[in-house]
């Protein structure tokens, strides 16, 4: 057989291998239409189609398993996106986050490492592995209360935060409402300050309509499947300095000073592969030179190949977002007396990730009430991550420092909750969860 001959039949089985897929998403994944009381309202779930499918098939055909062709179109994809120049997939949103954070410690950073001991603004409501990088680079959270309503940090702590070892900000904007980012910027330009925005719930989100993520030095994403797009697992740092982005990749792929990447020729970009000298050796590989302290959190070509479907479904996502969260928000209004809706910035436009409730005090039912009732409805419900983080029994013994007494995050604690708003959601399923609330409400309240 020629091989055109090959080649025509290799194409042929493939055409027919993805055929056969789209085929079995048809009869195997195709959703049916909702039974109240009967299907289960979920709070986020994965929402995709045959290219999900196909483009997985199509990546474990050609076997390509670490990053590779699948990878290079995620990453300029995703940039273009976000409005960024460099894009540095990782295994999750919680190694961004680590990676970020290390990447403010490299060796190798010119504008001034962060050291041991420096202080890293953030605020007590949080989800941990926002503040767990912290604490792993031996660095001091220094903790701000949260603002009712949109539930990101207060603005108006910040100079109370403001030490000699202040290096840092790192927060996120909290289920995709973006923070007071005028207040945040002017505050870190004033002091020279390093910001990190976790944007993993927030994809999409803007302020002053400019792309959150572009704001600070570096930002993350997560593609867990409650989020706004899924690789099933995966995340990615993002930024506009090439050189934040090399120490990043370099700290992702562990801590090697390559940066060749995917497709490099044998003898490296540079051409000069084999000439790097070390102490003990010379003519020394620099595939094998190491000038961070990393690790490797990198994804798969499979899990890109997943991504790029997934980021030309993005903006639909988005929108299916907004509208959820506004049927929702004319929905509850009715029941005020009893909850603190959601609240926003005017300048911010939020790509939301779900729709947080707090139970106001003196109300004639607590949130267990509210949650088990919801359950009882089969209406997923999810509290706002840790509260206050600091009254979790893994972050009540670490070195910190504490502005004030913390109340908000307090009560986040004791009386939030959310409900989702993600694109699996129409309004057969939004107009239930109104319906529930107006059940417990008659029933309760």
């Amino acid at each position: 057989m020629s091989q055109d001959a090959h080649g025509a039949e290799i194409n042929a089985l493939r055409d027919e291998i993805m055929q056969k897929v789209a085929e079995y998403y048809r009869l195997a994944h195709a959703r049916s239409d909702f039974r109240p009381g009967v299907d289960r309202v979920q709070y986020a779930g994965r929402v995709y189609d045959e290219q999900e499918l196909c483009n997985l098939v199509d990546s474990a055909l050609e076997f390509w398993l670490t990053a590779g062709p699948y990878a290079r179109q995620f990453e300029k994809a995703l940039g273009a996106f976000v409005g960024v120049r460099e894009v540095i997939p990782v295994n999750s949103g919680s190694s961004a986050n680590l990676v970020a954070m290390a990447t403010l410690c490299a060796q190798q950073l010119r504008t001034g490492p962060l050291r041991p001991g420096d202080e890293v603004i953030t605020p007590a409501v949080a989800f941990p592995t926002t503040v767990a990088p912290i604490v792993q680079n031996r660095l001091v959270p220094v903790f701000i209360d949260a603002e009712p309503g949109t539930y990101n940090l207060d603005p108006n702590q910040l100079e109370a935060a403001l030490s000699p070892r202040t290096r840092a900000l790192f927060f996120a904007h909290t289920l995709g409402n973006p923070a007071d980012m005028d207040a945040v910027m002017a505050f870190a330009r004033a002091h020279d300050l390093y910001v990190v925005e976790d944007m993993c719930d927030a994809l999409g989100s803007a302020f002053g309509g400019k792309p959150v993520g572009t704001f600070g030095h570096l930002a993350t994403i997560s593609f867990y499947p409650a989020h706004h797009m899924t690789l099933g697992e995966g995340g990615a740092v993002v930024t506009n300095s090439r050189r934040l982005a090399r120490l990043a990749r370099s700290i992702r792929d562990w801590g090697r000073d390559c940066w060749c990447g995917y497709d490099s020729p044998p003898n490296g970009k540079c051409g000069r592969r084999l000439q790097t000298e070390i102490p003990g050796a010379s003519a020394y590989d620099h595939r094998y030179v190491f000038t961070e302290i990393g690790y490797n959190l990198k994804i798969t070509d499979m899990q890109a190949a997943i991504g790029a479907a997934q980021l030309e479904k993005l903006p639909g996502f988005i929108a299916a977002r907004k509208r959820n969260f506004a049927r929702l928000y004319d929905g509850l209004k009715l029941f005020e007396e009893f909850f603190e809706l959601p609240a926003w910035h005017p300048k911010a436009d939020p790509s939301w990730f779900a729709f947080p409730l707090t139970v106001r005090e003196g109300a004639p039912f607590s949130r267990e009430v509210c949650q088990r009732y919801l359950e009882d409805w089969n209406i997923e419900t999810r509290l706002l991550f840790a509260g206050n983080i600091l009254k979790q029994p893994a972050y009540m013994n670490i070195e910190r420092r504490v502005i004030g007494d913390l109340p908000v995050a307090d009560r986040v604690l004791r009386s939030t909750f959310f409900v989702g708003v993600y694109p699996g959601l129409d309004d057969a399923r939004i107009d239930y969860i109104v319906e529930a609330f107006a059940g417990l409400v008659r029933e309760h309240g």
